[in-house]
């Protein structure tokens, strides 16, 4: 007979910031049969996968870092991909997860077992068994593609921003890039020092702000690692900053009008072109879609051989793009840096919780959670960085710490109370949606314009409505009442 696969006491999927951010703190709980689970090559979750050019953070560094695992090695205020990434191999090493991760394994299903209650997890090896189940999968794993006609007409080459193809060199050619988003504000610059022509396809203008970004120093770097409280002190100058933004989206939206002023002025002396500076003045409230920092894409647009097409793509043929207005744009690449699926419930694993219930079947009303970490009828499961608790002002790992401390509570409380299952009341998950919907309409996110926060319906089920120390505050205790306990028979 077949020995029974090991039982871990927790698995981990994803081992991008907050996965590795979960691993970290139970070793540090002195929890150590543990699994990271990773389905890319290495380590980093979105700060492997993207490597778009211009690939950047658009949060500080000094706040974009683990509060247990400050860099003072920065080289720039706002870190590369490249220089994330290296950030999280070197907290990787430094905490010596190397043994508990799993790298190259992709799970597929992961069912919660009544009975022994625990989790089997199937990877397409040998399966994994665990009594708690974290999902740190993170909300920019899976890339969305708009479905247009005559798609598979097109001979020239496409990709998504998120899985850019480096095989193929776009010096000299005829590029297009659908989206005006964050990516795209990102590599458009790059882009257009190379090609021979650059059409970019808007939908809507974002409000861009001026990148206060620069080189980080000798002096400062050695200041941080040197002067004790520095570099927690800059950390909290910078927070200050970022959070204050939040009176403004959640309370006060008039206090988004010295933004709006001054992301005009930028606009305004880089784009001279009126009819062009029109097609970029956003209509709506700044910060009802994700605000962009970027101080080379105004100038990029301005280049003579950069073209703004705000006509609608109405189909694609062989050799490029038809608007709807009869305008045809001939490419040689076509490139989508059209996002990620946040908002919907279109998960790449299936979660099957009690009675054969699927998170993706449970979510089919729109997705929720008990401030964005559990969910009702899906025992000994946490998720990171789930339902309502992004970000639209300051850095998300702040969000992801307070989970994760609350996940090593609930670890404690299990462990100290001899619990094999805790299973999340439905009226507890059902009055901290119900007060979450009450505060919505007040935020700038439900302003009235159409962003990846909002699902199908127009709700947001992705931000966060308030600021990110309520967010800890309230996290800061497993709540322990607002769950069913289970012990074996």
């Amino acid at each position: 007979m077949k020995a029974a696969s090991h039982l871990y006491d927790v698995a981990i999927i994803g081992a991008g910031f907050s996965g590795i951010g979960m691993a970290i703190a139970l070793k540090r709980a002195g929890i150590d049969n543990f699994l990271l689970i990773e389905r890319n090559d290495s380590i980093g979750g979105t700060w492997w996968e993207n490597t778009y050019p211009g690939c950047a953070c658009d949060v500080p560094s000094v706040v974009y870092s683990f509060s247990f695992a400050l860099n003072p090695n920065w080289t720039r205020a706002y870190p590369g991909q490249a220089e994330i990434h290296a950030y999280l191999q070197t907290c990787c090493d430094t905490f010596d997860l190397g043994s508990h991760l799993r790298l190259k394994t992709t799970v597929t299903t992961a069912r919660y077992d009544e009975t022994q209650m625990e989790w089997n997890l199937t990877c397409g090896t040998e399966p994994i068994r665990a009594r708690v189940l974290i999902g740190a999968i993170g909300p920019f794993s899976q890339p969305s593609f708009p479905t247009l006609p005559g798609m598979e007409s097109f001979t020239g080459e496409c990709f998504h921003t998120a899985r850019w193809n480096h095989d193929i060199d776009v010096t000299g050619k005829r590029v297009g890039i659908i989206g005006t988003g964050a990516s795209a504000a990102q590599c458009i610059p790059h882009l257009a020092a190379k090609v021979a022509s650059l059409a970019v396809f808007q939908r809507t203008p974002p409000w861009i702000l001026p990148k206060p970004d620069r080189p980080i120093s000798r002096i400062e770097r050695w200041l941080r690692r040197s002067v004790p409280g520095f570099a927690r002190l800059e950390r909290g100058f910078y927070y200050s900053i970022a959070e204050s933004l939040a009176f403004g989206f959640t309370k006060y939206p008039r206090l988004l009008r010295l933004l709006e002023r001054l992301a005009k002025r930028h606009l305004q002396k880089h784009i001279a072109d009126p009819l062009l500076r029109e097609a970029l003045t956003p209509d709506y409230r700044l910060g009802c879609k994700r605000i962009i920092f970027a101080s080379d894409y105004y100038p990029a647009l301005a280049e003579p051989h950069v073209r703004l097409i705000t006509d609608p793509i109405a189909s694609l043929d062989s050799d490029g793009v038809l608007t709807e207005n009869g305008l045809r744009v001939p490419l040689d690449i076509l490139i989508f840096s059209t996002g990620f699926h946040v908002a919907d419930n279109a998960l790449p694993i299936e979660i099957v919780g009690r009675d054969g219930l699927t998170l993706s079947q449970a979510w089919e009303g729109g997705m929720e959670a008990y401030y964005g970490t559990s969910v009702a009828g899906f025992p000994n499961l946490f998720l990171l960085l789930g339902p309502n608790s992004g970000l639209g002002h300051n850095s998300v790992v702040l969000m992801a710490e307070a989970q994760i401390r609350y996940c090593i509570d609930a670890l404690r409380t299990m462990r100290r109370e001899g619990l094999c299952e805790i299973d999340l009341h439905p009226e507890a998950q059902a009055a901290f949606n119900a007060a979450l919907a009450r505060s919505l309409p007040r935020t700038v996110w439900q302003s009235g314009c159409n962003s990846w926060y909002l699902n199908a319906r127009g709700r947001n089920v992705t931000i966060w409505p308030g600021f990110t120390f309520t967010f800890d505050y309230h996290l800061r205790r497993f709540h322990a009442g607002a769950y069913s306990k289970r012990v074996l028979p």
